[in-house]
């Protein structure tokens, strides 16, 4: 069985903060680099951040020094602490392997969970 479980998201005002919350099977998480990606309308998703199985932390563009990653082994999990949040942090935000898995010949996603950042 395949699964990604995103929750956490929701609406906040630009400078505040927000923690999203990712569960995968075993058969995604398990010794893989795992990371969180933003998709936003018209565009394709991309990767905000990244955490290794032996917990290096990279993040891109204006995701560092604001976003920090992290990994859960014993639950399968990975989280992502949003502070600072500006407008533009703006999407649907997913979890899964870095690269993608292909499984069963094709990629996994699950419903991602929507981030709202006005005021």
């Amino acid at each position: 069985q395949v699964q990604l479980v995103e929750s956490g998201g929701g609406w906040v005002q630009p400078g505040g903060s927000l923690r999203l919350s990712c569960v995968a099977s075993a058969n995604i998480f398990h010794s893989n680099t795992m990371g969180w990606y933003r998709q936003v309308p018209g565009q394709s998703r991309e990767l905000v951040a990244r955490v290794t199985s032996g917990n290096l932390k990279s993040y891109v563009g204006s995701a560092k020094g604001r976003f920090t990653i992290s990994r859960d082994g014993a639950e399968n999990s990975i989280y992502l602490q949003m502070s600072s949040v500006k407008p533009e942090d703006t999407g649907i935000y997913y979890c899964n392997s870095v690269p993608p898995m292909i499984i069963y010949s094709r990629q996994h996603w699950g419903q991602g969970t929507q981030v709202t950042v006005s005021s």
